[in-house]
C-alpha cells in the first residue's frame, strides 16, 4: 500500500471521531469519509488492514463497527 496516494491523506478529523462527537454529527462525517473511500484505489488494502490490525477510527470504507461485524461473519481476509 502506498500511503501517499490514499484519497484520505490530510484529512485525519474526517476518518477519527472527536471527543464526545454526538450520533447524529457521527454519522454525517462517516458518510463524507465513506464517499471519499469508495473513489480510493487502496479501498481494499486499507479495509484489509483495518480489519487486520483492529483499527480505531473510519478505514476502507468502514467503521470500527462495521469491520468487527465483519470479523464476526468471517469475511476478514486471513494474512499473516
Amino acid at each position: 500500500m502506498v500511503v501517499d496516494d490514499a484519497k484520505c491523506r490530510g484529512k485525519t478529523r474526517l476518518f477519527f471521531a472527536p471527543l464526545a462527537e454526538r450520533p447524529q454529527a457521527r454519522v454525517r462525517r462517516e458518510a463524507r469519509a465513506r464517499r471519499i473511500c469508495e473513489t480510493c484505489a487502496l479501498l481494499e488494502e486499507c479495509r484489509d488492514y483495518a480489519r487486520r490490525h483492529r483499527e480505531h477510527g473510519f478505514w476502507g470504507g468502514e467503521s470500527e463497527e462495521e469491520r468487527e461485524a465483519a470479523l464476526v461473519r468471517g469475511e476478514a481476509r486471513t494474512l499473516a
